[in-house]
Order: C-alpha cells, then sequence, then structure tokens
C-alpha cells in the first residue's frame, strides 16, 4: 500500500491526509502537536520537522514527502529557515519526492495576471524568504515541485478574509480590511488546495517547477455579498484600513506589521493565473458559493 508523510497541522495538511485515505492510500501526519484528521489509513505523529534526523526517520519507505508546515504568520523570518532547511535536508537524505505548499509573494508587486513562468523579484523580508525557500529546493538536486496557493478562504482557511471579514460579515457589522475591496482578487480554497498538492505528486511533467492553485477571482465586496447571501446576514459593510490604521493596530498585535509587505500593487487587481495546472494536472476551482455552504 502506498505511504505518505505530511507535515503540518492546520487544514490544508488535514484536506490532503484525508484525500489520499479515501482513496486507500497511507499517510502518516506530522506536527508538534501529534495532530490530525481521525481516519483509520491516517497515523499521526509528533516531531518537528526542523529536526531532520527526526524526519529522516519518518520518511522511511514513504512515496511523498508534502509540506503543509509554516511558522506563525509574525515568525516567519525567524523560524521558517530552519523548518525548511530541515525538510529538504531530509528530503535529500531519503530520495522522496518533496511537494512543498508555497504562496505567491516571491513574485513581489506584479502588473498583470500572476504566473508560475515570472521572475521570483520580492524585495521585502516575506517575499524574499518564500522565493529563497523554492530556489534552494530547485538547485539542491531533490525530486521537488511547488505549489503555491492565493489567499485562502472556506472551512479551514486561516487568512486575512477569515479573520478579519468572515466574522464580522456573519455578525453584520463592520469589517475592515488591508486590501483594495473592490478590485478582482484570487483566492484558493483549502480543498483545490490539496487536490493540486495530490494532482501535482502524481505527474512527471510536475516535478522541477512551481504550480499554481486554481483560484476565483471576485473582489472581496462580492465574495463577502455571496457570504451574507448564503447565511442569511445583512448586506456587509466593508471599509479598508488606511496605512495609519495599520501602524496603530500594530502596536496591539505584532500580525498588522506583516500586512505592509504583502499588500498588493495599489490600484491594480491581483489575479493569479492557473492555466497551466487546469492543462496539465487537470485541476480546475471549484464554484465560490459550493465552498461558502461548505464554510458555513
Amino acid at each position: 500500500m502506498t505511504f505518505h508523510v505530511i507535515t503540518g497541522a492546520g487544514a490544508t495538511a488535514a484536506r490532503t491526509a484525508l484525500l489520499l485515505a479515501a482513496e486507500g492510500e497511507r499517510v502518516r501526519i506530522v506536527s508538534r502537536s501529534g495532530g490530525g484528521p481521525d481516519h483509520p489509513l491516517v497515523e499521526k505523529a509528533a516531531a518537528d520537522a526542523a529536526d531532520a534526523d527526526r524526519l529522516t526517520g519518518l520518511l522511511e519507505g514513504a512515496a511523498t514527502l508534502f509540506n503543509c508546515a509554516a511558522p506563525p504568520y509574525h515568525r516567519w523570518t525567524q523560524e521558517f529557515p530552519a523548518l525548511a532547511a530541515g525538510l529538504l535536508t531530509a528530503a535529500v537524505r531519503t530520495g522522496v519526492p518533496y511537494v512543498m505548499l508555497g504562496n505567491l509573494y516571491g513574485y513581489g508587486l506584479v502588473e498583470g495576471p500572476v504566473h508560475p513562468g515570472l521572475p521570483l523579484r520580492a524585495t521585502g523580508p516575506k517575499g524574499r524568504l518564500r522565493a529563497r525557500i523554492w530556489e534552494e529546493a530547485a538547485a539542491s538536486g531533490a525530486r521537488v515541485t511547488e505549489v503555491r496557493a492565493a489567499q485562502f478562504y472556506g472551512a479551514g482557511a486561516v487568512s486575512p478574509f477569515s479573520l478579519m471579514v468572515q466574522p464580522r460579515v456573519l455578525a453584520g457589522a463592520l469589517a475592515l480590511v488591508a486590501q483594495e475591496p473592490d478590485l478582482p482578487h484570487s483566492y484558493s480554497s483549502i480543498g483545490d488546495t490539496a487536490r493540486t498538492l495530490v494532482a501535482a505528486s502524481r505527474d512527471e511533467r510536475a516535478w522541477g517547477r512551481a504550480w499554481h492553485v486554481p483560484v476565483v477571482t471576485p473582489s472581496l465586496r462580492e465574495l463577502s455579498a455571496r457570504l451574507a447571501r448564503l447565511a442569511g446576514a445583512p448586506a456587509p459593510r466593508i471599509e479598508e484600513l488606511t496605512e495609519r490604521d495599520l501602524a496603530l493596530l500594530a502596536l496591539t498585535d505584532p500580525l498588522w506589521a506583516e500586512f505592509t509587505e504583502v499588500l498588493e500593487t495599489p490600484g491594480l487587481p491581483f489575479v493569479s493565473d492557473f492555466t497551466e495546472t487546469e492543462k496539465i494536472l487537470g485541476v480546475t476551482a471549484a464554484p465560490v458559493d459550493e465552498v461558502l455552504a461548505e464554510l458555513l
């Protein structure tokens, strides 16, 4: 029976594990907490993926290593390098094919659709970190691919939308956001992300390059309105935070300071192009209302 290792304790790790298990494949899900979904084919292991020696042992006999782990958002620059190094070292030692979950930060500010063929030209610390993690993996000799998601939405998502907008809309309250609410903006669901990870792991054409998770691209206001309609909530009230607002909020919680770097190009839509994922890997985006209904 095919056996896979997934690192991480979040929704994408769990969904990927359950997707593989539903197809009769064994999964070992590794996280510091030792948590994970309950399924007869899913084994839970408590370990730190930054510990290359421990992870090497846990990879024995595995067909694939999927990484869905990440440090707390405001601790990326301090903790991500060690995590990435541990994962890559274990992949190189064992020769296990390695599927990385990434995002779009490494491209930096882009005019026009963001596609996997663009150079990674980010200049901020988070963007350069994500770019460097991929560049080091690609140069390592490991059999590796990266699946890059846009902002998450839907059941289990942890993102600006799920934290700042979703609960306020459902409560009929004003939502303050750190993006332009009327511009088209790409979102990836957890389910589509898991399906792309699995599809990339099974296609010989996937290795050595990056793939974009399928997205939907409504404006934030439109996405909020669709959520409100499905939930029977009042029409959403959305207002954009100013730079001064963000600076003041950063004094209360370090998370707010992190948004400044990763805001998209002002005045332009943020659109992720997943044409190649759809054409080659055969994964497309789930309908918006289906994803939101699952959330509700």
